[in-house]
């Protein structure tokens, strides 16, 4: 009998927030982190979502003791990663079936700044096995770097290996930061926004860049129980179905039919066995760029979705690359418990030619059926459907 995967336990670190709590009455005010923020000599301000350094380091201090951390340094991405994954490992046991799985995309990018030679740091298998090693984790980590779908396609990776029997449960962490290389990226190809994102929006003119960590907890163990007397901790969400595809549009660009993205909607909920009309809420990857929102009303709309409550939360983060998809589920999972749909920040008027039903201010929602999608340079696209689900451990 195939075995179920389930997401029981979440937390994240981003400028709204160093927990989910703390993130979701910032959302619930409408409260963004972008900015303005200097990040590279010589050249403009941009609209960015940046974590106070300070603020990082307080935090750190204050929740790993330092003779811990004798003769290890961790860089400020590490440090992201720890403080994320740290109080879903002190609730959760690791043991030999246990998985650790890192997103990310640039990893520790900002080591090569000034180097003439390849840091040890910056190989992303390093990077992991640092994290699996600091927490005691037993089996070899597993890196997920796939652009910007890498978060969502994390998760479906661990939802494969436990439904395999290669493990019985994974913690899952996510994760990238603003660096001058990942800002410079991006504006060689003049994708950055002059102004703070609009997704879908018809006066959106480009992205703004972001950094947040994320962890999820994801298990084989939960079973259905149907007490009167239940609270949000009860649920978990079962992860249903899952599909990456890649349309091999462009390095850069979306493919303009949006075949990759609805391939992948459509598998994904082929395998979930839930239709269209069983869909109660989609969180969209919404990057507020021309081409990427036009590309995702076009597969939203030919898979019969445009009637579908749908946010981006990039008007609140900006774009995590390789968190985003992670730290986004944690949000829309967040707002299943809570009943809750959190509007689509500074969208005002559509600006695809498909219609979309865009959420635009808080409202009340019974949702019990998440799609998460996610799309990426290379033509890379993700989605995974997740089902809230009653239970007990």
């Amino acid at each position: 009998m195939k075995k179920n995967a389930y997401i029981t336990d979440y937390n994240c670190i981003t400028p709204l927030g160093f927990d989910v709590s703390s993130n979701w009455n910032a959302l619930l005010e409408g409260k963004s982190g972008v900015a303005l923020h200097k990040i590279i000599e010589n050249q403009e301000p941009f609209y960015a979502s940046m974590i106070d350094s300070e603020k990082l380091e307080v935090e750190f201090d204050r929740f790993f003791d330092s003779a811990q951390n004798d003769n290890v340094e961790f860089t400020r991405l590490e440090k992201m990663f720890l403080l994320s994954l740290k109080p879903l490992v002190e609730k959760h046991s690791i043991s030999d079936g246990t998985a650790f799985i890192l997103s990310t995309t640039k990893g520790n990018i900002s080591l090569l700044k000034n180097q003439n030679t390849l840091p040890e740091g910056v190989f992303l298998s390093n990077l992991a096995q640092k994290i699996a090693d600091f927490f005691g984790f037993k089996t070899k980590p597993i890196v997920v770097s796939n652009a910007c779908v890498s978060g969502v396609m994390a998760i479906a990776v661990a939802k494969n290996m436990i439904q395999a029997g290669k493990y019985r449960d994974a913690f899952v962490i996510a994760g990238d930061e603003i660096s001058e290389f990942v800002i410079s990226g991006f504006n060689s190809f003049q994708a950055i926004g002059t102004e703070i994102c609009k997704p879908y929006d018809k006066n959106r003119n480009g992205i703004n860049i972001g950094e947040a960590t994320a962890a999820v907890y994801i298990t084989s163990h939960c079973e259905e129980r149907s007490d009167e007397a239940i609270s949000n901790e009860n649920f978990s969400f079962k992860v249903l179905g899952d599909s990456a595809i890649n349309d091999a549009n462009h390095i850069s660009g979306p493919s303009r039919t949006g075949d990759g993205l609805f391939a992948s909607i459509k598998n994904a909920m082929a395998e979930a066995n839930v239709t269209a009309d069983k869909i109660d809420f989609i969180s969209a990857h919404g990057t507020a760029t021309i081409y990427n929102d036009e590309m995702e009303a076009i597969a939203f709309n030919r898979m019969e979705l445009q009637h579908v409550p749908l946010n981006s939360m990039k008007g609140y983060y900006g774009h995590c690359l390789g968190a985003s998809g992670l730290l986004e589920s944690i949000i829309s999972m967040e707002s299943a418990l809570r009943n809750i749909l959190i509007p689509s920040k500074n969208f005002e008027e559509t600006g695809t030619s498909q219609p979309l039903n865009i959420i635009k201010e808080n409202q009340p929602a019974e949702i019990k059926y998440i799609l998460k999608t996610a799309s990426g340079f290379g033509g890379c696209n993700a989605a995974i459907v997740l089902e809230k689900f009653l239970n007990f451990e």
